[in-house]
This record gives structure tokens, C-alpha cells and sequence, in this order.
């Protein structure tokens, strides 16, 4: 019998759609791909070799559980250069992948009832972690109108005596927002024991600004970052999880009993990622910015609601309440008969209820053409 946990668990609609626009493919239909949050970059050449000379070399069996120590090294580096910080790299454990670690975090902090706040929107696996734990997620709804940023107040009226974190995502998915030092600062000291947990997976993906991670404002924080949108090595499955020491040995322990460790050449490629040329990064980040403007302008030229800038990550989260108030219809719409894959606010929570979410992780000019597309469905 499957178990009542996994009847109750949503589908992620995102890969609902990928997947249904990929049987559209299969079938001779040409479809433009801005659902998916993933960069159309190939991972830099420097890296690949890397990847391929660790495995020629012999590097393919298990690592230590926590990553191997030059590469948790290099993330200390990393963190402490950039945010000015004194992390250790025994800090560090290495995961498959950022959804790994967040699971570890939540694995290490929830007993039943226990619960998380968060911000709605939020990106569509947050919840269902908790629950799936028998965790409860505690939801702070934030509004267009202040470009979606979590207001202290409204997570201070949510914090009772069953809080077991607070967690932020920044650059945010799905809506682009990017939290301010000042944002950052408050959550830190309205937490105060409770412990934040920050998503900054989009980290180093923002257009206007400096970057920040909480760790400049609390250290009473768990940190989930990896290589996946950066570096453009999503297959790659590569992320970490940075921690205060004195958790560290408990989630070592859930790691060696759930995962043992990541993948071991694909560890040598994190190592080349961080210490080796950056400058294929800084001409993403410039392209994406290009891209940025042009899918804004071209959006609020259809019709669609956008009264805030993304500043961050590659997403539009766009009022789209003027063609339909239900976001997976008009998304199902548009990919069946105008061939251009889109994501349905509602995967991300009720606050994203009749938006729809644009990735510009594509092309500028397969960006252009799914607008002509959606502009010609909708007005045609």
C-alpha cells in the first residue's frame, strides 16, 4: 500500500509542465522553455576537466561523509572573503545537491507539530518538506505591492513556543526578490535563539546591489547554497550546507545514515568551480541582466501585472489576473496552444495564486519569440 504521506504530497507543476512540453517535443511541436529554472549556459570547460581527470585519475570512491576537505575548504574560503566571516571549514558538510541538505537541516530540527515560517509565495518543495516530516509550515504572506519582502512584523506575530526556524530564501524563487542588509538584519534579531535557515542557492545572481548571506548577521543560521544556477551545473547535483558547530556531528550522522556522501569526482568539479576563473560567471550574470529588462518591458507590453523589479535570480513572478484567475489553466493554455512552457503561481504557494512565473534562463532570442507567442494567444 502506498503511504498516506506520499497521497497527500502535491505535484511540483514545474515539472508537470516540463514534462508535458517535452512529450509536445517528442511529437514535432516546437515549444519555448521558460518554465524551468535552469540555466541554458553549459558548464565552463574548466570545470568539465576537472570532472574528467578525477575520474581517469581514480576518484570514484567514497569521500568523508562531510565532503571532501579541500572542497569544504574552498567553500570556507569563499564565504570568508567574500562576506568578510571566520567559517571553518568543519563547518561545511557537502551534499548532492541543495534539496539534501535542506532536508538534513529539517531532519535535525523537527519533531512532530513542530513548525517553520516562511514566506508565501515560496518555492513549492519548502512546505512539503515540513509536512513530510510531520512538521507544520507557518506561512507569512508577503505583498506585490512591497516587491514581495517579508515584513519582521508579520513573522514576529507567527512565533510561538513550537518555532523551530525561520527560513528565507535570497534571491528568491519564484519571485526575484532580493533581501536588503537591513531585511536581513531584522529577521536576525527577531529570531534571536531561533535559528535561520537561508536558502541562497541564487547567491551571486542579482543585477543591482552587493551580495549578502545571513552569516554576516547572525551565526545562529543554517546556510544552503551550491553549484547548480552559479555555475550552471544543475545535472551536476552538487550543494552544501554550512552550520554552527555544535549541530555539525548530528547532521554528519544523518548524512552517513541517508546519502554516506556525494559524489566524489563530482566534488573535484566543485573545487574548480570556486578556485578557478570566474569570469564565464560575470558573463552570465550580465546576460541574464540583459534578458531581465527585456522580459519585464515585454511582459508589461502584453498586459501582465509587474509592479516591483526582480532584482535577483532569472524569475518574473507576473500578475496574470487579467487574462485568468487560475494560473494552471492559463499556464496549460498557453503551452497547448501557443507552444510557450510556463510555471502556475499557484505551485508556489496561495499568494502566487493567478500569476504566472517566467524564467528568462533562456535565450534573448527564444525569450522574444515566446513573448510574440503569449501576446498573440492572449490579445489574438
Amino acid at each position: 500500500m502506498i503511504s498516506d504521506k506520499v497521497k497527500r504530497l502535491p505535484p511540483f507543476h514545474v515539472m508537470e509542465v516540463l514534462e508535458r512540453a517535452q512529450e509536445l517535443e517528442s511529437l514535432g511541436k516546437n515549444i519555448i522553455h521558460l518554465e524551468i529554472g535552469e540555466p541554458d549556459f553549459p558548464t565552463a570547460p574548466h570545470i568539465c576537466q576537472a570532472a574528467s581527470s578525477a575520474l581517469w585519475s581514480g576518484e570514484t570512491k567514497y569521500t568523508h561523509s562531510q565532503g571532501l576537505p579541500k572542497l569544504r575548504e574552498a567553500i570556507a574560503s569563499y564565504y570568508n572573503e567574500k562576506f568578510k566571516l571566520e567559517l571553518s571549514p568543519q563547518q561545511i558538510i557537502v551534499t548532492s545537491g541543495t534539496s539534501p541538505a535542506l532536508l538534513l537541516v529539517f531532519m535535525g530540527l523537527l519533531g512532530r507539530g513542530d513548525e517553520v515560517i516562511m514566506s508565501n509565495p515560496y518555492y513549492a518543495c519548502y512546505p512539503n518538506f515540513v509536512e513530510y516530516l510531520d512538521g507544520k509550515p507557518v506561512f507569512v504572506h508577503t505583498r506585490e505591492s512591497c516587491g514581495f519582502r517579508m515584513e519582521p512584523e508579520d513573522v514576529v506575530a507567527e512565533i510561538n513556543s513550537k518555532t523551530k526556524a525561520i527560513l528565507i530564501n535570497s534571491p528568491c524563487n519564484p519571485t526575484g526578490h532580493v533581501m536588503s542588509p537591513g531585511n536581513l538584519r531584522s529577521i536576525s534579531d527577531i529570531a534571536g535563539k531561533i535559528p535561520v535557515i537561508s536558502d541562497e542557492i541564487y547567491q551571486g545572481l542579482i543585477y543591482r546591489g552587493k551580495d549578502h548571506s545571513i552569516l554576516e548577521y547572525t551565526s545562529n543560521a543554517f546556510v544552503l547554497n551550491g553549484f547548480s544556477k552559479l555555475y550552471a551545473m544543475t545535472g551536476w547535483r552538487l550543494g552544501y550546507l554550512i552550520a554552527p558547530q555544535e549541530y555539525i556531528r548530528p547532521l554528519q550522522k544523518l548524512q552517513q545514515n541517508f546519502f554516506i556522501c556525494a559524489n566524489s569526482f563530482v566534488q573535484h568539479a566543485g573545487i574548480a568551480a570556486l578556485i578557478g576563473p570566474q569570469e564565464h560567471v560575470k558573463e552570465m550574470v550580465s546576460t541574464y541582466n540583459t534578458r531581465r529588462k527585456f522580459i519585464i518591458k515585454r511582459l508589461k507590453e502584453i498586459g501582465f501585472g509587474i509592479n516591483y523589479e526582480p532584482d535577483g535570480a532569472y524569475y518574473v513572478l507576473a500578475n496574470a489576473k487579467e487574462f485568468s484567475k487560475d494560473s494552471l489553466d492559463l499556464s496549460r493554455r498557453i503551452l497547448e496552444e501557443a507552444g510557450v512552457a510556463v510555471t502556475p503561481g499557484i505551485d508556489f504557494g496561495d499568494g502566487a495564486k493567478g500569476y504566472i512565473r517566467f524564467s528568462y534562463a533562456n535565450s534573448i532570442e527564444n525569450i522574444r519569440e515566446g513573448m510574440d507567442r503569449i501576446e498573440k494567444y492572449l490579445r489574438g
